[in-house]
């Protein structure tokens, strides 16, 4: 089925077409009519499969065909976002659906200056799109109002509804009418966070899920190198080099070590930059525009990247520290092989990650292919002049053989 064949109105189906559109997803085609008829969505899809179209169409067609009672300050759509980047994403694309709907949309996060927001609220926003902490402070002035609230989305709904913002997300329930369409979306969702979110809604809500026992697409080839913590450094500049014009996603632990692995790479005449939550909004947003324009090809990150971001073309996603969490995992490497492009997703494992990269495989329900490690091959693109105090070849060669000569299993999920 096309999108051209769907009842839809005039105006967004000339933008589904112009944004190239053609066929919805899996995860668009389930979604899609239940919601239209009204009905709670609780969907869970990998990511790279179309998630935040497949809320965005129905709630433009369904805003577009009904009437409302106009009223200051007041939305009709509210969709909550975990962070400033996913915020403004997904109102950029639902800014480009609505084109000639004459809808209105907004991004709302903190960082910036509130008097625009203001105004803008001011003029009439049909769709919210915004993080909780600046929503609620404007809200609290009396510039947002949840009365003439139809429709209420969790997107990363698995990271909305956990200890950080499930207080947010009650207090938010309690203020916007009872009568309303609830849908949650992610790529992950376990049965705690599942329970709250039926607890959440007014009736039983559909349940979608795409390839459950998979979370992660298909189209990602996944690889760990069994480094050292103190060696990672050198791998991440052999791979850099060894693909210059790739666009590289590099997700570390915390933010000091963001900068610390940007400074290794400065030294050894890397270009890089970096975004965490250190960083002020308008140097997170350049970081992130010159990465999806390609002005920068290698970007390091915190968490606070891996969630929904739709960065075109990122070729190789590199986990330079694992997760904490195997759920962030899923998160991290779905930055790559979006859509039907593939990608590549390699993960630098020391020894006191061990038993973090078996949780992930075991999270998988499949082992993570070892890389060979070739120290000629490394030795011919790596600056060891910082590394003169290792036996490198030696080092490479005794690491490689214990890794291969290691039975691997996969432990049981505890229940």
């Amino acid at each position: 089925m096309k999108f051209q064949d769907y009842n839809f109105i005039p105006p967004l189906k000339r933008n589904l077409d112009q944004q190239g559109f053609s066929r919805p997803t899996d995860i668009q085609f389930k979604s899609i009519p239940p919601i239209l008829r009204g009905e709670d969505v609780l969907a869970v899809a990998q990511t790279g499969t179309g998630k935040t179209a497949a809320f965005a169409i129905p709630a433009i067609q369904i805003l577009s065909t009904r009437n409302v009672i106009e009223e200051q300050f007041a939305i009709r759509c509210l969709v909550m976002e975990p962070t400033h980047e996913l915020a403004m994403q997904v109102a950029g694309v639902m800014q480009e659906l609505m084109k000639g709907t004459g809808l209105k949309v907004m991004g709302l996060h903190g960082g910036v200056k509130q008097d625009p927001q203001i105004d803008e609220l001011r003029k009439g926003v049909d769709v919210l799109v915004a993080t909780p902490g600046r929503m609620f402070d404007l809200a609290s002035q009396g510039f947002i109002s949840f009365n003439k609230v139809e429709i209420l989305v969790l997107d990363e709904a698995d990271h909305m509804l956990e200890l950080g913002f499930i207080h947010d997300i009650r207090q938010l329930v309690k203020r916007i009418p009872r009568r309303r369409q609830t849908l949650f979306f992610s790529a992950t969702i376990n049965e705690q966070i599942k329970k709250i979110a039926y607890g959440l809604v007014q009736n039983t809500a559909v349940r979608i899920q795409i390839s459950p026992k998979d979370p992660v697409s298909r189209n990602i080839d996944h690889a760990v190198a069994f480094v050292e913590m103190d060696h990672k450094r050198f791998f991440l500049e052999y791979f850099i080099k060894e693909n210059p014009e790739s666009k590289m996603l590099v997700f570390v632990r915390t933010r000091v070590r963001a900068e610390r692995v940007a400074k290794a790479m400065e030294r050894v005449d890397i270009s890089c930059q970096t975004i965490h939550g250190d960083k002020e909004q308008e140097e997170r947003s350049q970081a992130m525009k010159h990465f999806r324009e390609g002005t920068n090809k290698v970007l390091i990150a915190t968490d606070v990247s891996a969630r929904g971001i739709d960065i075109p073309n990122v070729e190789m996603v590199i986990n330079y520290d694992l997760p904490d969490e195997p759920e962030n995992y899923v998160h991290r490497v779905g930055r790559t092989g979006r859509g039907k492009r593939r990608g590549i997703a390699i993960s630098f494992c020391s020894s006191t990650e061990r038993e973090t990269l078996e949780i992930i495989e075991t999270y998988l329900d499949k082992p993570i292919s070892i890389m060979d490690i070739n120290p000629e091959e490394y030795e011919a693109t790596i600056d060891f002049s910082e590394a003169a105090e290792h036996d490198w070849k030696s080092l490479l060669k005794e690491q490689d053989s214990k890794e291969k000569s290691k039975p691997r299993k996969n432990k049981k999920k505890k229940k």
